[in-house]
């Protein structure tokens, strides 16, 4: 069982800064598509990531060989990890305003909550069930106001849920692979397919868009690149799997936090008491499944710790 005090002080930075690169994200990304086609701007933050994260292993002699018999399975681990999020959140981001995305985005350790317990047969705590429902309710008051407003786009909020759910499934699916190879290693080719994927897409259902992006569209870009693919995939990727569940996903709780505050303060985003509610219930569900029990539950808390 992962207590907070276990995390070495290299896992504690690496949360830290993890945090406030995906927080500071949304807001980034809200500026980067706006006027901008998303899965051509997705496509060149991951055409400059992915050799900035490539320079990374080689500087730190990562070794860059998968062996065959994997192939089949980082497949599927990037279509989970990082192909179906990267394509349906960043068209999300286009409907919804930033702190939106980031609080229905980070969903995700419920779905992965709830997949645990479906699909892998977790047995969940009654607090983590508390959790989930809590969730559940912060969705429903995101959706409520969307539908309220004519002019909402629910398809930004499907988008986004989608998205969360199947990159939940796929941090299950990491947590358990046995692929006997470094992280970054994975990492370093799962960004490497996603990049084939996106430039495939972008170029079928955008190539009569393309334009030139403007010094705000490449500021985003840059830091999407260097920041996000380059260190913040890696460092998640490598949370995931060598952490208890508690641990690697403690950075979430404060990520969409982050991501409502800095796009209310960047894009003056308006904050509407459906989002204070649907943020507070977000940060009570996600303690309710991630913060660890008293030592005297021990047994409980180990079965908490697995349903992630």
């Amino acid at each position: 069982m992962g207590h907070m005090h276990s995390l070495t002080k290299r896992q504690w930075v690496l949360l830290a800064l993890l945090t406030l690169v995906w927080g500071l994200n949304w807001p980034v990304l809200k500026l980067g598509v706006t006027g901008f086609p998303p899965l051509t701007f997705r496509m060149l933050c991951l055409l400059i990531g992915t050799p900035v994260l490539g320079l990374g292993l080689w500087v730190m002699k990562v070794p860059f060989r998968i062996p065959r018999q994997y192939w089949r399975e980082l497949l599927v681990l990037a279509i989970f990890n990082m192909f179906i999020w990267h394509a349906l959140i960043i068209l999300a981001v286009q409907y919804l305003t930033s702190g939106r995305s980031a609080i229905l985005g980070y969903t995700m350790p419920i779905f992965s909550a709830l997949i645990g317990a479906l699909v892998f047969h977790n047995q969940l705590s009654k607090r983590a069930w508390g959790g989930v429902f809590a969730a559940a309710l912060g969705v429903v008051l995101l959706l409520w106001h969307e539908l309220a407003n004519l002019s909402g786009k629910p398809v930004g909020v499907v988008l986004a849920l989608v998205a969360a759910s199947t990159w939940a499934l796929g941090t299950q699916m990491l947590r358990r692979t046995a692929i006997p190879l470094p992280t970054l290693t994975l990492s370093f080719w799962m960004t490497a397919m996603t990049t084939l994927v996106i430039a495939v897409l972008a170029f079928v259902f955008e190539f009569d868009r393309w334009q030139e992006p403007t010094p705000t569209h490449w500021a985003a870009i840059v830091f999407n690149a260097i920041l996000v693919f380059g260190f913040a995939h890696a460092a998640w990727f490598y949370l995931a799997r060598v952490l208890p569940p508690v641990a690697s996903t403690l950075s979430v709780m404060m990520i969409p936090i982050l991501g409502v505050f800095s796009g209310a303060w960047a894009l003056n985003e308006i904050l509407h008491w459906q989002d204070w509610a649907a943020m507070a219930l977000m940060v009570v569900s996600i303690a309710s499944v991630l913060w660890p029990s008293k030592p005297a539950n021990s047994e409980k808390a180990e079965g908490a710790s697995t349903s992630q």
